[in-house]
């Protein structure tokens, strides 16, 4: 077994993989699309009555709670609004 990465940080390998942005872009949109899925249970809000609240579809809503899709910030801030919650974004 190689011990190459033995004591270096995750972001270390990804980064030596080549992945590190796109993990780390994944990790975000997983953290948004729970958030929001947790905001809509908390709020007893189905994805059929999310849908009706947006105006779409319950297949747009489904894309909005799947990390594996790339939504829009405008969709994010009105699915956001519809829980009673804001989009906050920075640069770090």
């Amino acid at each position: 077994m190689s011990k190459k990465h033995m004591g270096s940080g995750i972001d270390d390998f990804l980064k030596e993989k080549g992945i590190f942005e796109e993990a780390q872009a994944q990790a975000i949109k997983g953290g948004v699309a729970w958030q929001l899925a947790q905001a809509m249970k908390k709020r007893k809000i189905s994805k059929a009555r999310m849908a009706t609240l947006l105006k779409t579809s319950r297949t747009q809503v489904d894309r909005l709670l799947d990390p594996k899709n790339d939504i829009t910030l405008s969709s994010l801030q009105r699915a956001a609004a519809m829980v009673g919650r804001r989009v906050v974004i920075e640069l770090v």
